[in-house]
């Protein structure tokens, strides 16, 4: 497990590569979260596509859970993934009557946030780095109160 300069832990597992014309490259990204809140991965996803020597292409990104997501936001001002949470439990709030309880009160809120902002990304890469506006990095968003870890599946392809 790698840990980040903002102390949240990541690791890469290597999947199969294919060969052929162009690139194909899978991994896995394991990331432990704190709790609710947002992990950046940015740095992991390029330092993998370095590690890759990828080129131009464009790297996909699923999140293997039901009660978190991923989503690509400002990456200056925290205020706007505190104010993206605060949205996000106003539209599905944990003391709302769910009838899935089995999991906790936080369980099908979760579900709910996570339907809302996605399990899945792609975005182009150039010059082996994924190609993000100045302002916008990716993160994995915790929708539950404890602390998990959180599987991505990651696949390039490209030259």
């Amino acid at each position: 497990m790698e840990q980040s300069r903002d102390g949240n832990s990541w690791r890469i597992e290597p999947l199969d590569e294919a060969t052929g014309p162009g690139r194909l490259l899978a991994a896995r990204l394991v990331v432990g979260t704190a709790g609710r809140g947002f992990v950046p991965i940015t740095a992991a996803v390029d330092g993998w596509l370095a590690a890759a020597r990828a080129g131009t292409g464009l790297v996909t990104l699923f999140l293997r859970h039901t009660s978190a997501s991923l989503t690509i936001q400002e990456n200056t001002d925290p205020d706007v993934l505190a104010d993206l949470a605060d949205a996000l439990d106003r539209l599905a709030p944990a003391d709302a009557r769910w009838r899935h309880a089995l999991e906790g009160p936080d369980d099908m809120p979760a579900h709910v946030k996570a339907s809302l902002t996605g399990v899945s990304l792609a975005v182009p890469v150039v010059a082996g780095r994924m190609d993000l506006g100045t302002w916008q990095a990716v993160y994995v968003v915790e929708h539950r109160a404890s602390p998990h870890r959180r599987t991505l599946t990651i696949h390039y392809a490209g030259t």
